[in-house]
């Protein structure tokens, strides 16, 4: 999470969102391993950083929850929470 939404300031991120996005869709569609990121996505960890964030702050579940709401969710959790190869 940004962190001029919790009001702390900081340093711009250097990758926009839908890029990172795309990236950890990228991963959860094609079954691939974090170091096998193409090269035309961010940087594997920094993806994988930006994705731990977001399951530390809860976002990766409530995202998934939103979306098998919608019925539209692929399988986030068991594919995207194994740690980097």
């Amino acid at each position: 999470m940004p962190g001029w939404i919790r009001g702390r300031g900081g340093r711009p991120e250097a990758y926009c969102h839908r890029a990172m996005l795309d990236a950890i869709r990228y991963l959860v569609d094609n079954g691939i391993k974090w170091r096998m990121m193409r090269a035309d996505f961010p940087p594997w960890d920094r993806v994988y950083a930006f994705f731990r964030r977001w399951r530390e702050n809860a976002l990766v579940k409530e995202f998934h929850d939103r979306l098998r709401g919608a019925g539209c969710a692929r399988s986030w959790a068991g594919t995207v929470n194994r740690r980097p190869a």
